[in-house]
């Protein structure tokens, strides 16, 4: 099953335009939009914690690790 080309996206939005109705489907779309923004930023900010927290970690074995001699 390969991706959604031009005449699935079609038939999908005539779909939801039958079931919404005309007047519902900027209230979906203006919805489905905010709720990928707020997605977006709290996974933003869980990868800036995640980095934040490696590079402390980071910083704080550096100077007490004593290089492995070969």
């Amino acid at each position: 099953m390969g991706p959604i080309g031009m005449p699935e996206m079609i038939m999908i939005f005539v779909v939801i335009l039958l079931l919404f109705g005309a007047k519902k489907l900027p209230e979906l779309a203006r919805g489905i939009g905010k709720s990928m923004g707020e997605f977006k930023k709290a996974r933003d900010d869980f990868e800036r914690e995640i980095t934040h927290a490696e590079t402390e970690s980071r910083t704080k074995d550096a100077p007490g690790k004593e290089p492995r001699e070969s």
